[in-house]
């Protein structure tokens, strides 16, 4: 699969572990910055993951920072991206079953590595269970 990921400087260690992961389990991964722990706005690392996925050029996205918040706000700016803040493995399963998230989220500063990557390998096998509420959703969206 092709996989953007892109942090601020809050989440940048944790960038580069969740890269090697994914490089293991055999992702090709497009890293969009920020490249050091040297304090950076984070939109400007966040919307190009973003505008990546909506433009099919990867197939899902992963954006990082010290909470996760301000980092999923951006990329939910962006038409076509459903972007979930994930915090648990719990609700990456949910994110991916339930709403068919296409952009991870999540803060360095509030949870452990080892489970930051717990949540990616999930996130990355849970299948979209639905179907018929995100077709409703794109047909509002039309309106």
């Amino acid at each position: 699969m092709k996989i953007a990921i892109g942090s601020d400087h809050a989440g940048f260690e944790y960038k580069a572990a969740i890269i090697q992961l994914l490089k293991e389990l055999g992702h090709d991964v497009r890293d969009l910055g920020t490249y050091s722990t040297d304090p950076v706005d984070y939109p400007l690392f966040i919307r190009p993951v973003a505008l990546a996925v909506a433009a099919g050029e990867v197939e899902r996205g992963i954006v990082l920072g010290g909470s996760g918040n301000g980092e999923a706000i951006v990329a939910n700016r962006v038409h076509g991206v459903r972007c979930a803040l994930c915090w648990s493995l719990e609700s990456a399963q949910l994110s991916r079953r339930h709403n068919d998230a296409n952009v991870l989220s999540m803060g360095q500063r509030l949870i452990p590595l080892d489970l930051a990557l717990e949540i990616v390998k999930l996130w990355f096998t849970t299948p979209f269970e639905g179907g018929r509420h995100v077709r409703r959703i794109e047909m509002i969206d039309a309106v």
